[in-house]
């Protein structure tokens, strides 16, 4: 059986790139995001190479826009396999800088938009007793550096609803998965929503040096969702070899 996959932040990047691999390798995707001619290119792309794919725009900052993604993949293919919540903001920028907005939004797009993907999936992976989420965090939720302590926090977070959720799902023999990704530096939008200059400047040309491509971060994906159901690969750490 082909699972069916659905992917939030799915217009770019990461979510791009494991969307185009996962439908190569014959799963069912449903894409999430709020570039609708992003969406349209992709699933486009995904059906000319042979594969099936629908999308719906979505705000993962809105609990009843998610829940509606869900019931996209419900109402189409009848069941949710995977869910991998992929959108993410790194807007980096010191304290001093006082950029409060940029704090909120990496709070509803980090952390908020995390929690809703898990309420509009798990009823239904439950009622199927089985079912995978995958949550995108990254290296920096493992530490932290100067002008990234929100970026961090959310990232960390992303870890810790993880690890709940792991041992709720655990406990209630449920043969749900999690997954946690956490890739370093890989070459995606993340550094154009830096609005502080200096910071992206300098993380411009550190990305420029060092960055992997996002289908690095894709193949270990798909490596995590083949795995047999008895095994969950709980986390997965992706870093360019280069990056400190």
């Amino acid at each position: 059986m082909s699972k069916v996959i659905v992917i939030t932040g799915a217009s770019s990047g990461i979510g791009e790139a494991t969307a185009k691999l996962l439908a190569k390798n014959g799963a069912k995707l449903v894409l999430g995001a709020r570039r609708e001619a992003k969406l349209q290119q992709i699933v486009a792309d995904i059906e000319a190479a042979g594969g099936t794919a629908t999308y719906a725009l979505t705000d993962v900052t809105d609990l009843a826009s998610v829940q509606a993604l869900a019931q996209v993949a419900l109402d189409k293919f009848g069941r949710i396999d995977v869910w991998m919540n992929n959108a993410g903001l790194m807007p980096h920028s010191e304290f001093i800088k006082g950029k409060v907005a940029d704090w909120n939004q990496m709070i509803d797009v980090n952390l908020r938009g995390v929690l809703y993907g898990i309420d509009a999936a798990l009823p239904s992976m439950r009622a199927q007793k089985s079912g995978q989420f995958i949550n995108v965090s990254s290296v920096a939720g493992h530490g932290v550096h100067a002008g990234g302590g929100v970026y961090s926090a959310t990232k960390a977070g992303v870890l810790m609803i993880s690890e709940a959720l792991r041992q709720e799902e655990a406990a209630a023999k449920s043969n749900i998965r999690v997954t946690v990704v956490s890739p370093g530096a890989v070459a995606t939008e993340l550094v154009d929503h830096v609005t502080d200059q200096a910071t992206k400047k300098a993380l411009e040309g550190y990305y420029e040096q060092t960055a992997i491509t996002p289908e690095r971060v894709a193949t270990s994906i798909a490596a995590a969702i083949d795995l047999p159901a008895d095994a969950a690969i709980n986390e997965i750490v992706i870093r360019p070899t280069s990056q400190g």
